[in-house]
């Protein structure tokens, strides 16, 4: 990361969605967050409105690495009334590429 330049647009969009999952989501950014690139990358997590600490855990992330981690926080939970999680992520993804990890999932390989 300290590589990057800081105005360069990202290669890859990480693109995760969560809901209810405070046990796995700090283990999913950093996993993310673990990566060893030589380009810039984004992490855009969609939080659904859980109803646990998801969205704080989230917020702490992008409080750390604001430059990196960009949050997507709803008012109500979407996902019950029929809407679909990932377009929202993908709309807000600026990267070339979209690597896609659940928000109850991990990487365990740093590339």
């Amino acid at each position: 990361m300290h590589a990057w330049a800081s105005a360069e647009r990202p290669v890859v969009s990480v693109c995760c969605t969560t809901y209810n999952q405070e046990s796995y989501i700090g283990d999913a950014i950093d996993s993310f967050l673990m990566q060893e690139t030589t380009f810039p990358y984004e992490i855009i997590v969609r939080d659904d409105c859980s109803a646990d600490s998801t969205a704080r855990i989230v917020q702490a992330y992008a409080d750390k690495f604001p430059n990196i981690i960009k949050p997507i926080f709803e008012d109500e939970n979407k996902y019950s009334n029929g809407v679909k999680p990932m377009p929202a992520v993908f709309k807000k993804a600026v990267g070339k590429y979209f690597a896609l990890c659940e928000g109850d999932d991990y990487w365990s390989d740093p590339n």
